[in-house]
């Protein structure tokens, strides 16, 4: 039976969300899912539509988030619908709501220096989502996060400090890309993907498609 995503973008126009739902509607489809894509959230609150999908890719930064439109949301992944996302497109969404950052697993807080040259270390090479990849090389925002300890780390990056005001970073090994659950749904998501150009570099793209697919119910 042919699986079904939802994807959501809209919000901040500076992470490009409508250039990215374009690239991974296409990565979806050639997986064989069958995709919706929306710009408005209310679809969320549309209970029987959540209930009949497999997988949520949110692109939205910042913005804000109605409660009925985010218990809409929790309700759907606790049951068991999948959600992968990347960057800001998820894990800056809505600043205000905590249970949605709790979802994640983790929220944006600083990028030091902007877009800057940094490595991408895989760290759990026998899990299927990075099995075969090697550490890379970016040219991008760099995501300093807050992250929750029972996220089940798949790669991470080290801060040199050297960028921006921030020396008291350096050595500072952070998540780059996880997975966990929050009730029966399983939870995706890639720190890579500022603007869509990032997704050239085959990597990045390859991490998010794999994250998906495994996300997926």
């Amino acid at each position: 039976m042919e699986k079904k995503a939802l994807v959501s973008w809209g919000g901040w126009e500076g992470h490009e969300p409508e250039e990215c739902a374009g690239i991974f509607e296409s990565v979806l489809k050639a997986g064989g899912y069958d995709v919706e894509t929306t710009t408005t959230l209310d679809v969320y609150q549309d209970d029987k539509k959540m209930k009949s999908i497999d997988l949520i890719v949110p692109i939205w930064t910042m913005g804000s988030i109605t409660p009925e439109q985010e218990k809409g949301l929790l309700k759907a992944i606790k049951s068991g619908v999948g959600i992968a996302g990347w960057h800001g497109g998820m894990a800056d969404s809505f600043r205000n709501n905590t249970e949605y950052q709790w979802m994640v697993g983790g929220q944006w807080v600083a990028h030091p220096g902007g877009i800057v040259d940094y490595t991408v270390n895989i760290v759990k090479g026998n899990d299927p989502i990075v099995a075969g990849l090697s550490d890379f090389r970016m040219h991008s925002e760099q995501y300093y996060m807050h992250v929750d300890p029972g996220n089940e780390v798949l790669a991470t990056t080290i801060f040199t400090g050297k960028h921006g005001d921030s020396p008291w970073v350096a050595g500072t090994v952070m998540p780059v890309v996880w997975k966990r659950m929050y009730g029966k749904g399983k939870v995706f998501y890639s720190s890579l993907g500022h603007v869509a150009g990032d997704f050239d570099i085959p990597e990045t793209k390859e991490i998010v498609r794999r994250g998906m697919m495994w996300a997926a119910r």
